[in-house]
Formats: structure tokens, sequence, C-alpha cells
């Protein structure tokens, strides 16, 4: 099994799972959606508002874990809304500079009500681990 992930600048999970799972030398994030790490309390009132809190709880989680968004691989977001697709890729285009591998879908709903939703599997850097 791999070692837990947490952080305190980062939402704590809303349920029974880690922040993250690091296993060798992949970063394994949960979900996560638009939380006020320090409240707890969803912000944001559109996609785009949303979508830069998840890429910084996404940050601090890679943080805590030793990666960082440039490692990161693959990525799978959720969208409450397809028509949101334009509006996230502007956002996103600004935290995942090196383009990793993605996947994107619109689900039903999401926990909370968020708009968005982002996990990703990122590569743990070797200066981390130091």
């Amino acid at each position: 099994m791999g070692n837990k992930v947490e952080t305190s600048l980062a939402p704590a999970a809303i349920g029974p799972y880690s922040q993250a799972m690091v296993v060798g030398d992949l970063i394994f994030t949960s979900g996560q959606i638009a939380l006020d790490p320090e409240t707890g309390v969803l912000v944001g009132e559109n996609v785009t508002e949303q979508s830069h809190r998840v890429c910084k709880n996404l940050e601090a989680v890679l943080t805590a874990a030793g990666g960082s968004l440039t490692s990161v691989v693959k990525t799978v977001c959720y969208l409450a809304d397809m028509a949101d697709f334009s509006e996230f890729n502007g956002v996103y285009a600004q935290y995942f500079t090196e383009k990793p591998a993605r996947s994107c879908v619109a689900v039903k709903a999401l926990p909370k009500g968020a708009l968005v939703e982002v996990e990703v599997i990122a590569e743990k850097l070797l200066a981390a681990e130091e």
C-alpha cells in the first residue's frame, strides 16, 4: 500500500479517503473541488473562480506529496456542465503548462454543488525525496 498525504494547505477530505496516496514514484490525488482549505466552504460563483481554487488545492496536495503541477502526467476533469468547457480550459491551461494527458467529462452532479472537480496522477520529484 502507498503512503497517505495530508496537508492543511488543502481542504481536508470530506469522506473516507486521503487527499492523495504516493505509490513508488507516483502521486495519485483524490478529486479536488473548490473548497477553501481553512473553512471547508465551497468558494467561487462561476467555473473560472472555482477552477482557480481547484488548481491551487491540487498544487498544495502535490507539493506536500513531493510533486508539482509540472510533474503531472494525467488529469481527469469533471464538469457539472459541458457548456463550461471553454471557460474551464482557459484556467486549466494557466496551471497545467506541460499539457499532461487528460480526460474531461460532464457529470450529473458534484459534491457540495461544485461546478468542477479535478484529480491527477503525477511523478514524484527526486529532489523532494532528499
